[in-house]
């Protein structure tokens, strides 16, 4: 059998304003159901370890977490080498009730891009204010990167996460490349 890999084995960008590399295998895991239901929310609850991400948020702590998709979506982030077992979780936690878990892992990509200019780089590439007085730790949009949807969250100060469909990796590593090379400097959301 075949070992998975990443959408373009680990790909990186280094020489600009901001770095950019893909993530390691990722294990996500979308839940589509009612998310006002009470049902729901209590089978839920062990899993997402507290309440259910509202609308535009996240919580994203590594490689694993919850971010809000839509108003009956969320999105489970763990290890890749758990998905089954977080599936199988989740088929117990939402048996009798009326929701759908499914590993999208494989279906996905994606990519972190890195340093004091990757607001700036990003920026160029979503209609999203990315200012840090705007965009702060725990925001999470779905967005449009140029021509294909995308999600996007704050790692941290510095760091943006970005997820697309894996058919889309080549080009949307190229987009982000482009948008961080050697002086493209915006200047629009860089701290002074």
């Amino acid at each position: 059998m075949s070992e998975p890999v990443t959408a373009l084995n680990g790909a990186s960008y280094v020489d600009g304003i901001a770095r950019v590399d893909e993530v390691p295998l990722q294990g996500m895991i979308t839940i589509r159901a009612d998310l006002k239901d009470k049902a729901v929310q209590k089978a839920l609850q062990p899993i997402v370890k507290g309440d259910l991400p509202t609308a535009g948020t996240a919580r994203v702590s590594g490689n694993t977490g919850f971010a809000w998709m839509s108003p009956d979506e969320i999105l489970v982030l763990c290890d890749y080498a758990t998905v089954e077992q977080t599936l199988t979780k989740l088929a117990k936690a939402l048996a009798g009730v009326n929701a759908l878990s499914v590993n999208v892992s494989d279906a996905r990509a994606s990519f972190r891009i890195k340093g004091a200019h990757a607001r700036d780089a990003l920026g160029k590439l979503c209609p999203v204010d990315f200012s840090p007085e705007v965009f702060v730790q725990g925001m999470f949009r779905r967005t449009r990167m140029a021509q294909v949807p995308a999600a996007v969250w704050l790692s941290d100060e510095d760091t943006l996460q970005v997820i697309c469909f894996r058919s889309q990796a080549r080009y949307v590593f190229d987009l982000l490349c482009v948008a961080a090379q050697p002086g493209a400097e915006v200047g629009v959301y860089t701290r002074a």
